[in-house]
């Protein structure tokens, strides 16, 4: 085959467009208002678990969105209302078998909602999109039963040394580097241990994770208000109680660049437009990101997410 052709089947890429189609009815029966935000920004992310794509542009240096999030806060902040965006969004180095450098994110935000309300409306459209795979209602638990539950292990109280040695005893490559890392520790027996047994006939939902782990989320005590979605195995989704405090969201992202430091990643430059658009006021709000290819990929059985794309990387 002609690496010009699609490796999306044309029937796929029509499924595709209906699905999108039913995207956008959701969100326009339930009175949300869909958005446009730069792909381009003078900011990047700080997560160190994400690498932003660089580019230049009018001889400065520019980032391609991971997430439409900071702008979409900003929108947020000045009055929007209820917002959605279907964006193309870009992540290097994340290329394989459920990863794309370049992908389509549905993210979007309800004003007065926490994230127990959201995951309602987030299964209310996975229901919409693809009908056929959410017959039953969802499961929902919170990470310390599912990590107890399919890796008995207490996320939020067994030490470093026992997390490691959970991992050992069943068999996993754990590099030295992490040893004493117990949230690098966590996210690798979700990834390998727990994940894979998630979202098994229907969606399943994993929410309240350790605080360690807020990202953007509100915190609770020793938990931060945040879910993720699964099906069949494959994490679709992860949304937040949002987190509304500019000084809380800037030390966080001050010890994002501190780990950053720690670990030989680049530092990223801070985006002050967001930050300024939280002092302004954000409103209570929750808000959630799915990554759509991946739900593709549940839609139609496909083992990689190039049978759902239409050119990926490797032939763009």
């Amino acid at each position: 085959m002609g690496a010009w052709r699609p490796t999306a089947r044309l029937n796929v890429l029509e499924k595709r467009a209906r699905m999108l189609r039913a995207t956008r009815e959701y969100f326009a029966a339930t009175r949300t208002m869909e958005v446009e935000t730069p792909a381009l920004s003078a900011a990047a992310v700080t997560d160190v678990h994400l690498a932003s794509v660089q580019a230049q542009v009018c001889s400065k240096t520019s980032y391609l969105h991971t997430s439409p999030e900071y702008a979409m806060k900003r929108l947020l902040a000045a009055g929007s209302g209820d917002i959605y965006q279907i964006a193309h969004v870009y992540r290097d180095g994340e290329s394989g078998r459920y990863h794309n450098p370049e992908f389509t994110m549905i993210e979007w935000y309800r004003i007065n909602y926490d994230h127990h309300q959201l995951m309602d409306d987030v299964e209310q459209l996975i229901g919409c999109m693809i009908p056929a795979r959410c017959v039953d209602r969802s499961e929902r638990m919170s990470y310390q039963q599912a990590m107890q539950l399919h890796a008995q292990i207490d996320a939020l109280n067994d030490p470093t040394p026992l997390l490691l040695g959970a991992l050992q005893q069943a068999g996993i490559d754990v590099p030295e580097a992490i040893y004493h890392d117990r949230d690098a520790l966590l996210d690798l027996i979700m990834a390998v241990m727990v994940g894979p047994k998630l979202g098994r006939q229907r969606l399943t939902f994993i929410y309240d994770y350790p605080a360690s782990q807020a990202a953007l989320a509100r915190v609770r005590g020793e938990v931060a208000s945040r879910f993720e979605m699964y099906l069949d195995g494959l994490e679709l989704a992860n949304g937040f109680h949002e987190l509304g405090n500019a000084e809380e969201q800037r030390a966080r992202f001050t010890q994002d660049l501190q780990q950053r430091q720690q670990r030989g990643l680049p530092a990223m430059p801070i985006d002050e437009h967001f930050l300024a658009a939280l002092s302004y006021g954000l409103p209570e709000c929750a808000g959630v990101a799915v990554g759509f290819d991946r739900v593709m990929m549940c839609a139609i059985g496909a083992e990689h997410i190039d049978e759902v794309l239409a050119f990926p990387y490797s032939r763009a």
